[in-house]
């Protein structure tokens, strides 16, 4: 069975977690979780690099030893350090961590002071009101907890977009490769880019569907077969991923190709349309009576309802048919439109890697710019800058500037805005910078009108520039902050300042509904990756397609703009 980067990243976040629980040095649990974040950032497959005997330590924050783990894990499946810490906790304990609100130290106090080590105890103490007597844990946090477990039950059968595809395009470059296939499709809402994904529905066309039935089922990574028939198959993944496989003719594809990809709403919508018309509309074609008269592409079911052609990223019901109509629909972005990336990191920080090295990759990217935006000191766990290390860093821009060609540099900063509104940093350096991501990185819990006003409060700083991640949200893993997105967005508009898409799978933030809204009120959004190492710049494909999702055009968007342009529009925000 195949190891994929995020089996092992999984390994080694649970480890972190477990020695974190039991108390263990912080620099050994930083080890694991930074070898973590390095392994779901990574463009290449790490059992590939294992199967070469390539150096793993060539790879940011891995030693000796945790390469040695790592080969352990493709070659044998499993950790014998991780299979330890297991054995000397009670099973379950991690599954605690995964729920909004519990960090290691919250579930070590729960563990041994009220014995709690699974979701179902801790739901119980909560509605006894016993959880509320520990300290460090109130009412308050009862109350959040009780609806973070509830939650977490119906988030937890999905995954991120990210993470998804670690397992579905290895599959679809085997299925492409069995004899007679013609064409091999992710369908379902991994096609429409959202954020999570439930399961995997792949759409073959091949000339006999047989042989792909059998080849699908024994592929290395089933671990359960749920049904076999002659063109459809469910088999659950050793991930648990669910992945539905249909097979059908080529002038059935693209019928088939609509209705497997959804939304539900909108393909209700298609075939009432089609209805109006006279016209039945399902997974085998489009029929005037018992005759096909379209499907076997896409275009051809679009056509047949009278529109043209709509992008899977716009398939919501949310407007695109009734805009279709009008041939109003918009010119989405693509990923070749990005002329720059705003909102990267080095080892100044945070960040794996040199200036240089994180310039180079950019370049290799295809990419003409970025800009270095680190931490500012308020953010003391990611060794954020104080004024003089930013002032040095600028010098070091300056000088490598000189030096790079086909790849510029811009000077910038990741700048924490306080509880109070204001900026981590002063006017004095803030102005020497070609532009400032404001970011919120606490007090996530503030009320909907305290939080609005300090960003807001933020955005009328002379020196801000763009709104980083601007709901603070991590998928998964925590919630939105509560916060005016619409008035935020509307102030952007009159403060003229932009709005950042964090394209990292963990992120995807703007939701795509205020991308729309950012396009409507005429506010330039960033589609950055917020890069930590030289392969982090892959992300951006993720945040193409939340923007995509958004209907955000080229012209939407501020990083497509040439340099000079680009230069131009930033002066204005300061």
């Amino acid at each position: 069975m195949a190891i994929h980067n995020a089996d092992v990243a999984a390994l080694f976040d649970e480890i972190a977690d477990l020695l974190e629980i039991e108390g263990a040095n912080p620099f050994r649990i930083r080890a694991y979780r930074n070898a973590s974040r390095t392994l779901q950032g990574l463009g290449v497959d790490i059992s590939a690099m294992v199967s070469n005997k390539e150096d793993l330590t060539q790879l940011p924050g891995i030693g000796k030893d945790l390469a040695a783990k790592i080969v352990e894990i493709v070659e044998t499946g499993h950790s014998i350090a991780l299979d330890k810490l297991r054995k000397a906790s009670p099973p379950g304990l991690t599954e605690l961590l995964k729920i909004q609100g519990l960090g290691p130290k919250r579930v070590s106090a729960l563990y041994h002071e009220l014995d709690i080590h699974t979701p179902e105890q801790l739901y119980r103490a909560a509605k006894d009101k016993r959880i509320r007597t520990l300290p460090g844990f109130g009412e308050k946090t009862e109350t959040r907890l009780l609806d973070a477990i509830e939650s977490h039950v119906q988030r937890d059968q999905r995954l991120k977009l990210a993470t998804a595809a670690q397992y579905a395009e290895p599959l679809v470059a085997y299925l492409r490769k069995i004899e007679g296939v013609n064409k091999v499709v992710i369908a379902g809402s991994y096609r429409r880019c959202k954020e999570t994904v439930g399961d995997i529905d792949i759409l073959v066309s091949a000339k006999s569907s047989p042989p792909v039935m059998a080849e699908f089922v024994v592929y290395d990574e089933v671990q359960q077969v749920i049904s076999k028939g002659q063109t459809r198959a469910t088999v659950i993944l050793s991930n648990k991923l669910q992945v539905d496989l249909r097979v059908v003719t080529q002038q059935s594809f693209g019928a088939a190709l609509h209705y497997f990809t959804g939304s539900k709403a909108h393909n209700i919508a298609i075939r009432r349309r089609g209805q109006q018309r006279g016209l039945k509309i399902n997974e085998y074609g489009v029929f005037k009576g018992i005759t096909r008269i379209a499907g076997e592409t896409e275009v051809s079911v679009y056509q047949a309802v009278d529109l043209p052609y709509i992008e899977p990223e716009l398939r919501e019901n949310r407007g695109e048919i009734e805009t279709a109509s009008q041939g109003l629909l918009p010119q989405l972005i693509e990923l070749k439109d990005l002329k720059g990336d705003l909102h990267a990191h080095t080892r100044a920080t945070d960040g794996r890697h040199n200036l240089e090295e994180m310039a180079l990759a950019a370049q290799k990217s295809g990419l003409k710019y970025i800009a270095i935006t680190e931490h500012s000191k308020h953010l003391t766990v990611a060794h954020g800058l104080d004024q003089r290390a930013l002032l040095k860093q600028m010098e070091e821009i300056d000088r490598l500037n000189s030096q790079l060609q086909g790849i510029t540099l811009l000077k910038g900063i990741e700048v924490d805005i306080l509880e109070d509104g204001q900026l981590d940093l002063t006017d004095e350096v803030l102005g020497k910078l070609d532009l400032v991501i404001g970011a919120v990185h606490s007090k996530f819990h503030l009320s909907r009108q305290k939080q609005t006003q300090r960003i807001l409060r933020a955005m009328d700083h002379p020196h801000f520039t763009i709104l980083a991640h601007p709901s603070g949200r991590l998928l998964q893993q925590r919630e939105p902050y509560d916060v005016d997105m619409p008035r935020i967005i509307r102030h952007a508009r009159q403060r003229g300042c932009f709005l950042e898409v964090n394209a990292h799978p963990e992120r995807l933030d703007l939701l795509d509904t205020y991308c729309q809204m950012a396009k409507t009120e005429e506010v330039l959004v960033s589609i950055n990756s917020d890069a930590h190492s030289i392969l982090d710049f892959d992300n951006l494909r993720y945040g193409i397609g939340q923007a995509r999702r958004g209907w955000l055009e080229k012209n939407d968007v501020l990083n497509t703009r040439p340099l000079k342009s680009l230069r131009k529009l930033l002066k204005q925000t300061m």
